[in-house]
């Protein structure tokens, strides 16, 4: 048996051979079918190529398809895709998000892995071995079909639902022809394939075997496709009451059921009742690296799935600040309205009448570097006493990194004669200033960029125990009148992690729609930049709110006459920090109604009659 990592690297010497789309002709996915199929050692690489297509957000550009960031390098196609969702530019023909063909691809490459995998032949001796991996291996394809299909149904809704690896006779129209399976009949696929294979799989893997499918990611991806499927996008949404097939065939729910909470929340204590996994939390003492150290290590104590990936700096490379002691390219920059979700470590937000938050004036004292505690002043009373976790998660001006290394703090306000001096680009160059902020999360101090030494060391969580406890609050929350303990119970436990207080703290937060702001906002800081936000201000129908509006940063490109308002040299740093911290539009950003859920394809849809649209494509 190999180690997954060396079957994934396996898998890219198959991985480029050309397919063709499922629902045209059969993919001529390898030279044969029953070389790789008679050949066990071929076989381990058609799983290892499975597993290949899970989910790497790691560098996705979603965070800045939603109010989290905004991706700035113009001539960049991640940040040209952002910019066709931001703007609601896209289309059934232009949709760079959506991956229906190739998820398909992938669930034919499963089913035939399915199909096949018992019949293998392996060496006489070890047919013990294999007696005990081959119903392994069935169930890790049958579960990466499983997730394939949430991937589709997070997009779409209602889909296609191909189980069979029968061939398919391209001349033959009806054999390329499928209709919409209903949300219903798509979730239960999912959740019913994970309750079949959840005993067969490992409760742990061996070290060699980490990144493996086991019992517990296989309970973590029922919970959470409950949890959407509870949600108000699919849960009697109003707006898809009339997509049906053209045989009359409801595909979305009309009727709100209650009890779909109820089944989400069982599904996510199914998981916590395993036993097996505990927050990380090696630093109790110093609630900022008790975050932020899981995130650049291969620590896996609250992982419950990962996607493996091998030692690189590039994401150090691509956050990092652009100055030269960071040496970075600053990739992205967190909007102003994600730091501002960030609470006052009293717990009460920003804007709550007793939280303590003012903007005016600076402070003295000390921040966390990413190796040790550094003195630190003239730092904006903005950020002064919040959540441990925006220290950990974004870079703001004259913050601390490396110190003993860099030797000075951040600076991400604009100051100097001509193209000026910053660590934010602030250059002639389009699309190159990250208006105030950078991403710090998943960043790894133990590399010195400036010097290239050091390397990365991490992989990206699919789920973790954090994303379980919050699951478990909000379909309890849902389900119930008001918050219960168990709602507190895990949402703290989050909280604890962090050394924040417990709530509830307001007289909101004893009601069902006080701790529901709650949760959502907890879930907005605890999973930043996982790709968790883009689906769920979908999934609770707030995007047409949040994704609405403009997109604020910091005044790090003054104008002339800003600067000479100050009174101050207007070549001076001082001068670009006193009118840096005002708001000021990046984008203007659209959302529509339509956007909640993706168009098939039209190009699908040419080929297939039998498939309809989503509503307002």
């Amino acid at each position: 048996m190999k180690n997954i990592t060396k079957l994934l690297l396996a898998a890219l010497l198959i991985s480029s051979t050309s397919c063709k789309k499922y629902l045209d002709v059969v993919p001529a996915e390898y030279s044969s079918e029953n070389d790789v199929y008679n050949n066990i050692n071929l076989t381990e690489q058609a799983l290892a190529r499975l597993y290949n297509a899970l989910p790497n957000e790691l560098t996705s550009p979603l965070t800045a398809a939603t109010d989290e960031t905004y991706h700035h390098w113009f001539d960049n196609g991640e940040a040209v895709d952002a910019y066709k969702y931001n703007l609601g530019a896209w289309s059934t023909n232009d949709n760079p998000y959506g991956n229906w063909s190739g998820k398909y691809q992938d669930i034919r490459r499963a089913n035939i892995f399915i199909k096949r995998i018992d019949a293998v032949p392996v060496p006489l001796d070890r047919e013990s071995y294999y007696a005990i991996w081959k119903p392994r291996y069935k169930a890790e394809a049958r579960f990466l079909r499983a997730q394939f299909y949430f991937e589709l149904f997070k997009r779409y809704g209602a889909v296609p639902l191909i189980t069979s690896a029968n061939d398919v006779d391209p001349q033959n129209l009806e054999d390329t022809q499928v209709s919409r399976n209903s949300v219903d009949e798509v979730v239960n696929f999912i959740t019913s394939e994970c309750d079949e294979i959840a005993n067969v799989l490992p409760l742990v893997q061996e070290a060699a075997q980490t990144g493996r499918i086991t019992r517990g990611a296989a309970l973590a991806l029922k919970a959470r496709t409950l949890l959407y499927a509870a949600s108000p996008l699919f849960n009697g949404n109003p707006l898809y009451s009339n997509v049906q097939n053209k045989d009359g065939k409801v595909l979305f729910n009309r009727s709100y059921d209650k009890e779909k909470w109820k089944r989400a929340a069982d599904a996510a204590k199914a998981v916590i009742d395993l036993g097996i996994y505990k927050l990380y939390s090696p630093f109790p003492d110093n609630p900022v690296q008790n975050y932020a150290a899981q995130f650049y290590t291969r620590d896996y104590t609250e992982t419950i799935l990962q996607r493996i990936l091998g030692n690189s700096t590039d994401i150090d490379g691509n956050y990092l600040p652009n100055g030269a002691p960071f040496k970075g390219n600053g990739k992205l920059t967190p909007l102003q309205q994600f730091v501002d979700a960030y609470e006052m470590k009293n717990g009460y937000p920003i804007n709550q009448t007793g939280s303590g938050y003012t903007t005016a004036g600076v402070w003295s004292g000390q921040l966390w570097d990413g190796l040790k505690f550094q003195t630190v002043s003239n730092i904006s009373n903005m950020y002064k006493d919040r959540d441990p976790r925006f220290y950990a998660s974004v870079f703001f001006q004259y913050d601390v990194w490396r110190f003993d290394a860099t030797k000075r703090p951040v600076r991400l306000a604009w100051y100097g004669a001509g193209n000026g001096i910053t660590d934010g680009w602030a250059t002639g160059k389009p699309g190159t200033n990250p208006w105030g902020y950078n991403v710090r999360k998943f960043l790894s101090p133990s590399y010195d960029r400036n010097a290239n030494s050091g390397t990365g060391t991490r992989n990206f969580p699919l789920f973790r125990l954090a994303e379980i406890y919050l699951n478990y609050a909000e379909a309890m929350n849902e389900y119930l009148d008001a918050p219960d303990p168990s709602v507190y119970q895990y949402l703290n436990l989050v909280r604890n992690r962090v050394a924040m207080p417990n709530l509830p703290i307001l007289a909101a937060d004893n009601t069902k729609a006080g701790m529901r702001n709650r949760i959502q906002n907890e879930r907005r800081v605890e999973l930043a930049f996982e790709s968790h936000r883009f689906w769920d201000v979908r999934r609770w129908l707030i995007a047409k709110t949040v994704d609405n509006v403009p997109a604020l940063g910091l005044n790090a490109r003054p104008s002339a006459a800003e600067l000479s308002s100050t009174g101050l040299d207007v070549s001076s740093e001082a001068a670009g920090v006193a009118v840096f911290y005002k708001t000021v539009v990046l984008q203007n950003r659209v959302f529509a109604d339509k956007h909640y859920l993706m168009p098939i394809p039209q190009a699908e849809i040419d080929k297939d009659p039998n498939l309809v649209q989503n509503y307002g494509w």
